[in-house]
């Protein structure tokens, strides 16, 4: 119910960027791409789920019944930010997409939110946490919808300063995430 509402909200969202422009408020015709994983790692945190609740959130906001016509396609972008790149590439460049939404994996993410400034698109993250999306790869193009690495830095480092700890190591990802959270957690620190 809730990944449901969160997306429904996601959806409204999507639907306000997307009908500014001209072309889609003469039609009232949404491309909406849930580029997620599908298949791997955060498959049970997004993927086939988080497509079926976009989905879900179409029927729910009865705007089909008033002459939209919403698509939801998803992709996979495997972990990977050239698979994402690519499949953010088709989809603005072939398939006419509006926006695109999910993308959980802050490296696919971060190359993901450079298609979309590069395409003038719409991106709305709902899975990758890293800070740079809305800090140094901040993009008018792209709203980030949930938690981030400053976020948890400042709610667990700060408390833990607080409390008495002062000795710190870090074991942190290898990855976009990873690097994001150790930073902004050592700045905290």
């Amino acid at each position: 119910m809730k990944n449901k509402m969160i997306t429904s909200l996601m959806l409204s969202t999507v639907l306000s960027f997307a009908s500014a422009g001209f072309a889609v408020a003469q039609d009232k015709t949404v491309k909406i791409g849930a580029l997620s994983d599908q298949s791997g790692l955060y498959a049970d945190l997004g993927g086939p789920g988080s497509t079926l609740a976009a989905q879900m959130a179409v029927e729910d906001s009865g705007l089909t019944a008033k002459g939209w016509k919403i698509d939801i396609i998803s992709g996979d972008h495997q972990n990977k930010p050239d698979v994402g790149t690519a499949i953010a590439r088709q989809w603005f460049d072939v398939d006419k997409i509006d926006a695109i939404v999910d993308v959980p994996n802050s490296g696919v993410a971060l190359a993901v939110n450079n298609v979309i400034k590069e395409k003038n698109g719409v991106y709305i993250n709902s899975g990758a946490a890293t800070s740079d999306l809305s800090n140094a790869q901040c993009s008018p193009n792209t709203v980030h919808w949930t938690y981030d690495t400053y976020m948890l830095a400042h709610a667990t480092g700060q408390a833990l300063v607080k409390a008495g700890g002062d000795t710190w190591f870090f074991l942190a990802a290898d990855y976009a995430f990873g690097a994001a959270l150790e930073r902004d957690t050592s700045a905290v620190v």
